[in-house]
């Protein structure tokens, strides 16, 4: 290799690991790929707002919303390494989308640095107070003896909202509309508004809504303690049907190892906070533990999680342009 090429790499090394050590010296900026008010959204404003304080600069969230989330993580892939780009991605933007978009611009395993996983959000379906049905067996017997009648909203396809969604509908074989938004905030404001029968989403969106709506069911083994009169899939009768979606921070790949390491650090301390652990608990939450925090854990997460789910997507029969 000739000398002043050498003598190059050592010095941008050199202006790199200056650059690492010196950050944040201004402002974050992290991109939610989704609307105002949504379950993302939500946590990424608890967690930032406590890692602004541990790294002594201000994190800007900003809403990128369209496409299912994608169009967000997209910027995000393509932004300057620096650490001064990061996001709230999801299970459906970085594990659904590979098997929901044939021509997906980004590869959610090789083209983030993955930083810390925050919370996992147990999915919940909630209908509107008038809907005809109060249980969960007969809201399966409704949708099934009325195919095509009755609507739901999602966050854009591909978003988590969707997703459980297809998977439910996948389990009873029965065909619904689907509304797509900019994000679950907006959906759930029409399901509260009526406009909408039903939406599958995360507990961080329906819980805070639990006494103006009918749920029927929570995708997991155990009843969960801020929802307790909520039955679970196996109650039921639907034992199948188990979805937990997840919220984590991406900074764009080549991001130098100490910047993550510093993100990585701060989201710790958020996570470690007891204010924080409330908000988020009372969310119903479910809050990675001290191995589950990693980054390397978040890397081996969404590489588990995009062969859980591609499979289940296609045997769905659903894709997204």
């Amino acid at each position: 290799m000739p000398r002043f090429i050498i003598a190059f790499l050592a010095v941008f090394g050199l202006l790199a690991s200056a650059q690492a050590q010196s950050y944040p010296s201004r402002s974050i900026t992290m991109v939610v790929p989704f609307a105002a008010g949504g379950p993302t959204d939500i946590i990424a404003r608890i967690v930032s707002d406590h890692m602004a304080r541990t790294l002594g600069q201000t994190i800007v969230v900003e809403n990128v919303a369209g496409a299912g989330g994608t169009t967000g993580s997209l910027r995000i892939a393509r932004a300057t390494p620096d650490g001064y780009t990061i996001m709230m991605g999801n299970l459906g933007t970085h594990s659904a989308s590979v098997g929901l978009y044939p021509n997906l611009a980004y590869d959610p395993r090789t083209d983030f640095a993955p930083v810390i996983n925050t919370a996992g959000t147990p999915m919940l379906i909630s209908a509107h107070k008038d809907f005809p049905a109060n249980t969960l067996q007969e809201f399966v017997a409704l949708l099934q003896a009325n195919p095509g009648k009755y609507n739901y909203g999602h966050g854009g396809v591909g978003s988590t909202s969707h997703l459980t969604c297809v998977f439910f509908h996948h389990l009873i074989k029965a065909p619904v509309q689907h509304v797509p938004f900019r994000g679950s905030g907006p959906a759930m404001n029409a399901l509260l508004a009526k406009q909408l029968d039903y939406v599958c989403d995360q507990t961080v969106g329906i819980v805070p809504q639990l006494t103006n709506l009918k749920t029927y069911v929570v995708a997991t083994p155990k009843r969960l303690d801020v929802a307790k009169e909520v039955p679970t899939s196996a109650e039921g009768g639907l034992p199948g049907f188990q979805a937990v979606g997840w919220n984590a921070i991406f900074a764009p790949k080549d991001t130098p190892k100490e910047i993550v390491d510093r993100l990585n650090a701060a989201g710790r301390a958020a996570l470690a906070d007891e204010a924080v652990r409330k908000r988020l608990l009372e969310l119903g939450c479910e809050i990675p533990d001290a191995a589950g925090q990693t980054s390397a854990a978040l890397g081996a997460h969404v590489r588990a999680e995009v062969d859980k789910w591609t499979p289940v997507i296609k045997a769905a029969g659903v894709t997204a342009q």
